[in-house]
């Protein structure tokens, strides 16, 4: 069974940073693609970035500039470093990874984390 647990969200101040953190557990054999989206209230899920096993990275045009995406392919675990937040940044924050597990390659979903950036 595989897991993915993200840490680090909060509540920020217009301005402030958050450092949000995934990792992923289980019968993993390899990883993918990894990657961080979010969902506001009453908006759909969108990408905000993704990094392949190499390294190669994109953003979504809304966080270039302000975030970064790395991973640790040795601890199976994907960070986002999110600096100069802005109310709009609000949303909960999913993990999200390719990943070969004992059975077979599938898509998998943490539980989401909360940030919260105020005026």
């Amino acid at each position: 069974q595989v897991q993915l647990v993200e840490s680090g969200g909060g509540l920020v101040q217009a301005g402030g940073s958050l450092r949000l953190s995934c990792v992923a557990s289980g019968s993993i054999r390899s990883i993918g693609v990894m990657g961080w989206y979010r969902q506001a209230p009453g908006k759909q899920r969108e990408l905000v970035a993704r990094v392949t096993s190499d390294h190669t990275t994109n953003y979504a045009d809304s966080v270039k500039g302000r975030f970064t995406i790395s991973r640790d392919n040795a601890r199976n675990s994907v960070y986002l470093q999110m600096n100069s937040l802005k109310p709009e940044d609000t949303a909960v924050y999913f993990c999200n990874a390719r990943l070969l597990s004992s059975m077979a390659w599938d898509n998998y979903w943490g539980q989401g984390t909360q940030v919260t950036v105020s005026s």
